[in-house]
Parts: C-alpha cells; sequence; structure tokens
C-alpha cells in the first residue's frame, strides 16, 4: 500500500463513520447539527465512501504491476 491509497483508504473510513454517526444522529429525532445539515451530511458521505475506498484499489492495483 502506498501513502496515496492510505490516504484515500483513511477518507473512505472517515466517511463510512459520518454516514453512521449521521444515521444514528437522525434516529435519535432531535440532531445536535439540526436535520438538514445532518441530512446533508449523510447524502454527501455515502457516495464518497465508496468513491475513496475505490480510489484506494485502483491506486494499490496500479502500484501491483
Amino acid at each position: 500500500m502506498t501513502p496515496k491509497s492510505g490516504v484515500f483508504l483513511m477518507g473512505s473510513c472517515v466517511a463510512a463513520i459520518a454516514a453512521v454517526g449521521s444515521i444514528f444522529e437522525l434516529s435519535s429525532g432531535s440532531p445536535d447539527l439540526g436535520t438538514t445539515i445532518t441530512s446533508v451530511i449523510l447524502v454527501a458521505s455515502i457516495p464518497l465512501t465508496g468513491l475513496f475506498f475505490w480510489a484506494a484499489v485502483q491506486d494499490t492495483r496500479a502500484n501491483l504491476k
């Protein structure tokens, strides 16, 4: 694993944690940041998780050859 793919993987983990946290906040009924901001974080973090993970895998595969 290269440092670049490590950064992508870290970004994927942070985005996934943000998504799970947003789900818990929204399910509590009264999110600390408000429903709108928490929903925006959730909607943004789901595709970012996949995108960062895909980028990490692609970078690792490119460096194996």
